[in-house]
């Protein structure tokens, strides 16, 4: 496969995943999504390294994708027959992950995307309009496969469907509770806001009721999902200030968010890609700076290959962020917000999907977390030669100490008008930012 929305756009006439579809596995009259369904197989799938690779290299918690908008449930469905062990891998993938990450101590989460599926995958119902197939109809227009492709309707929209059958909403509030039920994740994300009304507002209900059963009464459930207003989609579901955590898909917010939430995004495309640019350490680790100095956490997805495996750029990827929390984690973990969330000329843009501008980061840029009297100020650059850092957010300010994290050598620094004044030390301790800890 190549990328994301392959089982959309494989109908989709002129793009490019149609004409790769049709080079490599016929026209989806013969050939379609179910057919591709058929091939996945997640051969040499092994969670537990998987989860220990993440894990040591500093994730906290794991989140498994349940459904995506194609409708193919990744895990032993009750109610639905196109999963994941019935068809292709004969594999509980969600169920393999969620034993995983909880013998690995992780917190254990689970998205869904399946309130878009009844119109997202409704291209399957065309035909071309040009060519040797012109007027053929697609599979999904068979009615021996509208388990998997839903009855003909009109909506093809992306977004979430104007007009869903009783039928349609139904099998989405019984699929959820199954899923919820069966593995009782810690997190629980909507892709978008809450789905389909009173039914979505019934299943968030059963999600958190369940978690605090389990916890003796108190609530852990994170649930995570979008201000469709953010996302620029005001058909998206609904979504209301506190009755989860705000969820920014590729992008971040431009402040200190008063409540916690999360940026969700991928080193490349979600689904793995051969074709794909995968971005650098260096950008990630900026970005994480940003988005925990702002009340937030970052949801990183590494995108496996179709047997189940990362390759060799993605682990190194991973590797290299791991080095970098080894050093600077204590200015991650368990921190909070200071009273602003940083410094400098240069910024992420703010809103959903924003981070495609890419940004530069200098020496004069730092990002703010705290724990407790301690202030964690991490430099989003080093100082060229002879030239020191300046933090101009303290000055003037009552400064007891400071540290660099990953080093033992003395740090000489002085506060005056213009700000606190540090010299840089002979040896760096790691790459790409550096934390300085200061005693307030």
């Amino acid at each position: 496969m190549i990328g994301d929305w392959y089982a959309r756009n494989i109908y989709i006439q002129d793009s490019p995943m149609a004409a790769h579809h049709r080079r490599v596995y016929g026209h989806p009259s013969k050939v379609g999504y179910k057919d591709i369904i058929q091939l996945w197989k997640a051969e040499r799938f092994d969670p537990e390294r998987l989860i220990d690779l993440y894990q040591t290299n500093g994730a906290k918690y794991f989140t498994a994708c349940g459904v995506h908008h194609d409708n193919f449930d990744c895990w032993d469905s009750t109610h639905h027959p196109w999963n994941s062990v019935k068809v292709g891998p004969g594999k509980d993938i969600v169920g393999m992950w969620e034993k995983a990450a909880r013998a690995a101590g992780l917190r254990f989460g689970i998205t869904e995307h399946h309130g878009r599926t009844y119109n997202w995958l409704n291209t399957s119902k065309g035909a071309d309009t040009y060519g040797p197939y012109a007027g053929v109809p697609y599979d999904g227009c068979d009615p021996a496969f509208q388990d998997l492709y839903h009855p003909p309707h009109e909506d093809t929209s992306a977004s979430y469907p104007k007009n869903p059958t009783p039928e349609v909403i139904q099998d989405y509030l019984q699929r959820m509770l199954d899923l919820i039920d069966r593995y009782n994740p810690d997190l629980l994300y909507s892709d978008g806001g809450i789905p389909f009304g009173e039914v979505g507002r019934q299943m968030l209900a059963h999600f958190y009721n369940r978690n605090i059963e389990r916890h003796e009464g108190r609530l852990e459930a994170v649930y995570a999902l979008k201000d469709p207003t953010r996302h620029n989609d005001t058909h998206l579901g609904d979504y209301r200030e506190g009755v989860g955590v705000l969820d920014m898909e590729r992008g971040v917010v431009d402040s200190i968010h008063p409540n916690p939430w999360q940026t969700d995004t991928c080193i490349g495309d979600w689904y793995y890609k051969t074709q794909a640019i995968y971005k650098k350490p260096s950008e990630i680790i900026h970005t994480l700076a940003d988005i925990v100095s702002k009340n937030g956490n970052l949801l990183l997805n590494f995108p496996p290959r179709p047997d189940g495996t990362l390759d060799e750029e993605e682990e190194w990827t991973l590797g290299q962020i791991g080095q970098w929390l080894r050093v600077n984690g204590e200015a991650i973990y368990g921190t909070r917000p200071w009273t602003r969330f940083g410094e400098g000329d240069t910024t992420l843009a703010a809103g959903a999907f924003a981070e495609k501008e890419n940004r530069v980061f200098t020496s004069a840029d730092f990002r703010f977390t705290t724990r407790g009297q301690t202030l964690y100020a991490i430099a989003l650059g080093w100082p060229e030669a002879e030239a020191n850092w300046n933090i101009t957010s303290l000055a003037s300010q009552d400064v007891k100490e400071v540290t660099l994290l990953g080093t033992d050598e003395p740090i000489t620094w002085s506060v005056n008008p213009e700000g606190l004044t540090i010299e840089t030390p002979d040896r760096r301790p790691c790459d790409v930012a550096y934390s300085l800890k200061i005693t307030l």
